[in-house]
């Protein structure tokens, strides 16, 4: 972990793999009150009731789930959580959390009422998982001392505190530990609109001046993730002043992206070739993962995380009991004809 001497933050250990500017970026471009963050209403109106009743009867935060696709907000939201309720927050993921051990240090090296951020907490080991369970519940560390017959086990206890667990996978935790947590929600996608005010309120942190029109077609092309419509976003302020442009206005969006391959749903050069593979290879499908995978060189995790869910809410790809199948859709967007006997077997 990279810790930070501000507010005794910890970053994820995954940062510390970024451009450093990009890593300073990122961190700038995030709102720090709830009041600031844009989008899941519904989440933040819960996250201010639990807040509100906790600080009202004296006492810290139940364990908080947040679960959703990737880069809707979950690592915010865990920051703001803890800054509104005027504590510290250490981070770390399932997969550094590799023994018992390491998670017993972090337990015992937390302070009352801390916050501690789990990031893809699915990927918990179950030894590692079992520990938690008393931590979470009864604020206490078993720790076994020895092997065999002479094994003892001692009771060590905790500082209270909140556990904030995200995951993009929450069919991959277990029921015992989904249980513990006091209160679980989901980030949605984000609409258009809403992309179009982290825009322009990220162009604004960055000094880019941006018209609306390209803020809105950037929305548009961001795959209604605030990730990566700030990190198109960033690309397309590198464009402009590589070319000279004071003002980045629809048409210098529009070059920019032209440039990264990234068309006017949002699709990227991996998503298209997923589509190829599935229409060219397959004749549309239906194929399976594995299949899929292997034919385009995509891991398959790749596929069902990052490529999948958008692919499906464009309406480009479908899921059936056989296996995969691109749309008619899909056929229109790359420009291919949809045979005669290819729509026989294909029902949409």
């Amino acid at each position: 972990m990279i810790t930070s001497s501000d507010n005794n933050i910890t970053e994820p250990l995954d940062a510390a793999s970024l451009d450093d500017e990009d890593v300073v970026v990122e961190q700038n471009l995030r709102p720090h009150a709830l009041q600031d963050y844009i989008g899941q209403v519904t989440v933040k109106e819960n996250l201010k009731i639990v807040m509100e009743a906790a600080k009202q009867r004296g006492e810290f935060l139940e364990h908080v789930m947040f679960y959703g696709p990737p880069g809707l907000g979950k690592t915010t939201l865990a920051f703001i959580v803890a800054k509104e309720m005027g504590v510290n927050i250490k981070v770390t993921s399932g997969p550094a959390i590799e023994r018992a051990g390491d998670l017993a240090s972090l337990l015992t090296n937390l302070s009352q009422g801390d916050v501690l951020f789990i990031d893809e907490i699915h990927r918990l080991n179950k030894v590692v998982e079992e520990v938690l369970y008393p931590a979470m519940e009864d604020y206490v560390l078993d720790i076994v001392i020895g092997k065999g017959p002479g094994a003892r086990s001692i009771r060590m206890e905790l500082p209270k505190f909140t556990l904030i667990g995200a995951t993009t996978r929450i069919g991959l935790i277990s029921s015992p530990l989904r249980d513990r947590f006091g209160a679980t929600y989901r980030l949605e996608y984000y609409t258009e609109d809403e992309l179009q005010k982290i825009i322009s309120r990220s162009s604004k942190i960055l000094s880019v001046n941006l018209n609306d029109d390209a803020s809105y077609e950037l929305a548009k092309r961001g795959r209604f993730t605030p990730r990566i419509a700030n990190r198109l976003l960033r690309r397309v302020r590198d464009f402009a002043q590589v070319h000279s442009h004071d003002t980045i206005n629809l048409e210098v969006v529009k070059k920019a992206l032209q440039l990264l391959e990234v068309d006017e749903l949002g699709l990227d050069k991996n998503d298209r070739r997923i589509l190829d593979a599935l229409i060219h290879k397959f004749s549309g499908g239906p194929v399976g993962i594995n299949t899929l995978a292997a034919a385009t060189g995509e891991e398959e995790d790749t596929i069902t995380d990052i490529h999948e869910p958008f692919l499906i809410r464009q309406g480009l790809l479908v899921k059936t009991p056989k296996g995969r199948q691109a749309t008619e859709a899909a056929y229109k967007h790359l420009g291919e004809t949809l045979s005669t006997g290819a729509m026989t077997q294909r029902s949409f």
